[in-house]
């Protein structure tokens, strides 16, 4: 048995969302805190850290992207963003600003129970067993999910970090982008043409290469993919 109640934070400012979704987590065991504005999310974020976010796209102070975007800088708490729109651009948006999942208004509680199960077996599952890769300048701890490199802690968040180690579970492979999408958001349906993908690959660059510009780790190949070379050679 797992130690305390999982604790889920609902940022939404439509009560009645927030009332039936507290009474039905709260019946699976769930411990949840709900805030209406963005500025009380974060403020429960940091004193009872939670262990996942609904986050509504629209709230009244700020933005739910900017709020993701904005928790992801000192997070990697999962993100289940929920939107009454459900325009592509809206779910690559979430994407892209760090969310695990969306979800589209009206939904079942069902559905919202499966998507939160999900997101914490993600979490927890990590690594199988002690894994630990070596080669070049880095060395990764695939199940303390650490990196060093030349020596030096790397902090990268979740997403960052699930993407490096694709990569290095395939050194000096090309990896095509459409194996990197269905591995990094396994289930979901990211277009040919969204930019979730170069957006994280463009964040682990700005904390791994030594010139994001001219990356020497994390190699493009035009057309086809990416490739980790962990000699920088």
């Amino acid at each position: 048995m797992m130690h305390g109640k999982t604790k889920i934070l609902i940022i939404e400012d439509d009560l009645d969302i927030i009332y039936v979704l507290k009474e039905h987590l709260e019946l699976d065991g769930f411990e949840v805190f709900e805030a209406e504005t963005a500025k009380k999310g974060l403020k429960i974020l940091e004193e009872e850290a939670p262990d996942l976010i609904l986050l509504d796209l629209n709230l009244p102070d700020i933005d739910g992207i900017k709020l993701c975007k904005m928790i992801r800088q000192k997070s990697d708490i999962p993100i289940i963003m929920l939107t009454a729109r459900d325009s592509l651009s809206d779910k690559v948006r979430g994407l892209e600003s760090g969310a695990d999942d969306y979800l589209v208004k009206p939904f079942e509680y069902l559905e919202v129970a499966a998507r939160i199960k999900a997101c914490l077996r993600r979490v927890k599952r990590g690594a199988p067993q002690q894994e630990v890769f070596e080669a070049g300048a880095f060395k990764i701890d695939f199940n303390r999910r650490e990196v060093h490199l030349n020596g030096k802690s790397i902090k990268l968040t979740r997403k960052e970090f699930d993407l490096l180690k694709i990569l290095a579970s395939h050194p000096n492979e090309v990896l095509s982008r459409e194996f990197l999408r269905k591995e990094l958001w396994p289930g979901k349906e990211i277009y040919p043409w969204s930019r979730a993908l170069d957006v994280h690959i463009q964040r682990l660059r700005q904390k791994i290469e030594p010139d994001p510009e001219k990356p020497r780790y994390i190699i493009t190949h035009p057309g086809v993919g990416y490739r980790f070379n962990p000699e920088g050679d």
